[in-house]
């Protein structure tokens, strides 16, 4: 199994002693843990074994999808020395499943804006912007990971419980919820509009007249009926690794055809609007006066009115952190570094991928590039067979990122309303249920309302990505192992000013642009 786990938690063993009496450690379950913890409390396990099967329920609120029998197999683990298992279930997803569920976690439709904000950046820019952000968030995942595995808890919620009581734990909840409902609505959304015009153009209908198959609302009920709910209702994550896989896969489908579309497109481009003829598009207003080949010249750092807004939409391109410590508890034989290395994987190859996407749909475009990639491609042929594939590739990624990001919404559900419930399948399936209806629902009658959740996107993001990592972590790490100006919680210290940084850049800009009425800063995720 792990061969450095017992020996990592030994060390912490006297530490963890002493955060029992503080009044956060009144969970049996977390005793258990911490009595595991000291190597000489060979008895006590023992003892603390039997009475303690029957308050498994309270145990079990780390992990909302373990039941009865998984906490009592823990238990029984416990008193074997050799084989210390982390918590409290058995994970039995495979290494390269988790770098799957991570990678479509992380991949959101936040790779479309991209080539938009090299637009804005330049292309060496960019890049270090990126590349700071992807070290900043495997950062982040290791701060979560050592916080965790200290307590010896996997839920998000629950460090929160740790570091700060109910307060934390409720904080920790409403902002998982909040992030990622705001996801599925906009993934909802990109369905919504998306998938009628492709449609259209496949049916090459110019000026539809009202088919229900070409309405928005309807398609957005169907994809959640027939695609996004029964996936939701998987028991575990684990087994939406082959989805998560095909998603990653219409991503590199995605990738190839803008690598492609670079090389076979004209430089300065013609629009399809002006009839055939071969007007040029101008350079647009961002370069005054270029000619031609101005137009066609890439530029290596660009700062401009848009380069700001760009900056939110880079920081919150690696948004997976809901989802880390679920996946952690689902993979088999876990310990903090196979996580650390599912994380690094997950987030180097998005890294690629978001580069390289980025920089060929810049080089295509330069200038003229939109905030939404394919709309690009769109202005050029509306009927081009490659993009209208593209197009449902990349609706086919989004839609089954959904359940990915519905699995944390409703562990965070379960774990601030039923904590100490088991694993119950009718409350599994309400929970999805209502939470998916309620999605649709803000999709088709409140279009309007994502303009709020890019607010929610610019306060929540920052908390999940850098503040609650950084803070639980200065909390849940004892004084003895790490005094509070050791140089770990003083980065750390730094990390969480970061995130509040970013959250009051995100915010101000998203309302300079209500009171100046633009709406260039789309929420990024």
């Amino acid at each position: 199994m792990s061969e450095e786990k017992p020996a990592e938690t030994v060390e912490t063993a006297p530490a963890e002693v002493n955060a029992i009496p503080n009044g956060k450690g009144h969970e049996l379950g977390e005793e258990i843990t911490a009595l595991a913890k000291t190597p000489p409390a060979e008895d006590s396990e023992k003892e603390t074994v039997p009475n303690s099967t029957q308050n498994a329920s309270p145990h079990r609120t780390e992990n909302a999808e373990a039941n009865l029998p998984e906490s009592q197999e823990f238990l029984s683990g416990v008193e074997d020395k050799k084989t210390t298992r982390f918590t409290d279930f058995e994970g039995k997803t495979s290494f390269g499943m988790s770098v799957f569920n991570l990678g479509n976690a992380i991949m959101g439709s936040g790779i479309l804006g991209l080539a938009y904000a090299m637009a804005n950046t330049g292309i060496v820019l960019f890049l270090v912007l990126l590349t700071v952000v992807a070290g900043l968030s495997s950062y982040s995942i290791h701060l979560l990971l050592k916080s965790s595995g200290i307590v010896g808890i996997r839920a998000y919620e629950q460090l929160g419980y740790r570091a700060f009581g109910t307060p934390g734990k409720m904080a920790a909840g409403i902002a998982i919820t909040l992030q990622n409902i705001g996801a599925m609505s906009s993934y909802l959304y990109i369905v919504k509009y998306e998938f009628p015009l492709v449609i259209q153009a496949f049916l090459k209908v110019d000026k539809p007249a009202g088919e229900w198959y070409m309405n928005g609302n309807y398609l957005v009920i169907i994809v959640s009926v027939a695609v996004i709910l029964p996936l939701a209702l998987m028991k575990q994550l684990g087994y939406l690794g082959y989805t998560s896989g095909f998603s990653l896969s219409c991503m590199v489908f995605f990738l190839i055809s803008v690598i492609y579309k670079k090389f076979n497109l004209p430089c300065p481009f013609v629009d399809f609007a002006l009839n055939g003829t071969s007007s040029v598009l101008n350079v647009s207003a961002m370069d005054p006066g270029g000619e031609d080949n101005s137009a066609c010249i890439p530029k290596m750092a660009n700062l401009n009115s848009q380069t700001a807004y760009t900056i939110p939409i880079l920081a919150f391109a690696f948004v997976c952190h809901p989802e880390v410590l679920p996946i952690y508890t689902e993979l088999r034989n876990a310990t903090k570094k196979k996580m650390q290395h599912v994380a690094n994987i997950s987030i180097a190859v998005m890294y690629g991928m978001y580069f390289l996407a980025a920089l060929f749909g810049y080089l295509t475009f330069y200038g003229e590039v939109e905030a939404e990639l394919l709309h690009t491609y769109s202005r050029i042929d509306p009927y081009d067979t490659l993009i209208l594939c593209v197009r449902v590739a990349v609706l086919t990624a989004v839609t089954l990122t959904v359940p990915i990001v519905l699995f944390p919404v409703r562990r965070a559900i379960q774990q601030m309303m039923f904590p100490n419930k088991t694993f119950y399948w009718p409350r599994h399936i309400a929970i999805a249920f209502t939470l998916l209806t309620f999605i649709n629902l803000l999709v088709i009658f409140a279009p309007n309302i994502l303009g709020i959740f890019g607010i929610i996107g610019a306060t929540s993001a920052p908390c999940l990505i850098f503040i609650f990592p950084a803070v639980f972590y200065i909390r849940i790490v004892p004084k003895e192992e790490e005094p509070l100006l050791s140089v770990p919680k003083i980065l750390a210290a730094c990390f969480a000013g970061i995130g509040f940084l970013f959250m009051i850049m995100s915010l101000s800009f998203i309302i300079i642009d209500w009171t100046s009425g633009t709406s260039k800063a789309s929420s990024g995720h």
